[in-house]
């Protein structure tokens, strides 16, 4: 059994870019440089790594300083790190200071671990529908399905086993994994749909009359704005009778549910089984933490926050933070923690 590599970025499932000369470096982060000795700026970097494991060609990061035991003792040649702790960053590295250190490590770590390009191409086992439009950059893999109507952007990606039903669109530059389902929608530049993810199927819509339930008809579309991304095994459902919308740049993780008609600002972030019922509209930079449901027919404000395992049934203004079941914001709700803990003791006390 091969010894196990504690390094990131393992070969076999990852391609590498660099070296980057630091005056580089310095020029892609905006941070700023301080070295124990001026003659640096032509230095090469091969690679990112923790604290705890680095060497002297690779960068790694401080922005909590709970690890800052580790920075004392790191062999890294960089260290991202914030003014605060600037002076903890040891002499035999050099240090790129910001104000947002894990920005500036997610800019670094991109520059060495970049996007994969598409390999421009048509696997023999992929069934194309003589009308689809499908860009000669583009890569489609094994045995996807791409029907009539369909138009495939500049080099994107879609992956093995995926379903693109009639009419879809999608932008430039997306990246579609394997076992995706996507129909009725329109896709801007640049979206990414992780495995499993299930876009555009009918909306949980129906009428109930004295012999049972009569489906209603889900006539609307879902739009994907452009760089959004939607996690392994999310489903989004198509509207009604208006469009489901996740707007520009949101981020969806794993495992979320978007029912019919709802519309998403920009930059909004669902965490893991969280749901969000048919017709609710989230603003701009909202965040709903995981396992939080919200029913239909609200309205949540921007840059709202909604806590872990909430249950929001009425609308949220912005800026606020909610928690608890119904939701209420985070000073009521530690309130009435604290509160009937006292009651339990002394309750407990009169026994």
């Amino acid at each position: 059994m091969e010894q196990e590599d504690h390094h990131p970025g393992d070969s076999r499932f990852f391609s590498k870019s660099g070296p980057y000369t630091v005056e580089y470096l310095v020029r892609e982060t905006g941070a700023q440089l301080t070295a124990p000795h001026q003659d640096i700026n032509n230095v090469e970097f091969s690679g990112i790594a923790p604290l705890q494991s680095a060497i002297s060609t690779e960068i790694s990061f401080l922005d909590n300083k709970r690890y800052l035991p580790l920075l004392a003792e790191t062999k890294a040649g960089m260290v991202i790190v914030a003014p605060a702790f600037v002076d903890k960053v040891p002499t035999t590295s050099c240090a790129l200071v910001t104000s947002n250190p894990y920005l500036a490590w997610a800019k670094v770590a991109t520059l060495f671990y970049p996007k994969v390009k598409a390999k421009a191409g048509i696997h023999p086992t992929a069934y194309i529908h003589p009308d689809a439009t499908i860009d000669p950059s583009a890569e489609v893999q094994a045995f996807a399905v791409v029907m009539g109507g369909v138009h495939i952007g500049k080099e994107c990606i879609v992956g093995a086993h995926t379903v693109i039903e009639q009419g879809v669109q999608i932008g430039q530059y997306c990246r579609i994994g394997s076992h995706v389902s996507l129909s009725h929608a329109v896709l801007g530049d640049r979206v990414t749909l992780y495995s499993g993810a299930r876009i555009g199927q009918d909306g949980f819509g129906f009428a109930v009359g004295e012999q049972g339930f009569i489906s209603i008809p889900q006539i609307g579309k879902v739009v994907l704005k452009n760089d959004v991304e939607i996690g392994a095994n999310s489903t989004i459902d198509r509207g009604s009778v208006r469009d489901t919308i996740i707007g520009e740049g949101s981020r969806l993780d794993n495992l979320v549910q978007i029912g019919h008609n709802v519309q998403m600002g920009r930059c909004c972030i669902v965490v893991s089984q969280a749901g969000i019922s048919g017709s609710t509209e989230l603003g701009d930079f909202v965040t709903i933490a995981a396992q939080a449901g919200l029913i239909g027919h609200i309205h949540i404000g921007d840059r709202a926050r909604v806590g872990a395992q909430c249950g929001v049934m009425s609308d949220v203004e912005a800026k606020s933070d909610v928690i608890g079941s119904p939701a209420m914001p985070f000073k009521e709700f530690f309130k009435n923690v604290a509160f009937l803990r006292r009651l339990a003791k002394t309750s407990k006390g009169k026994e």
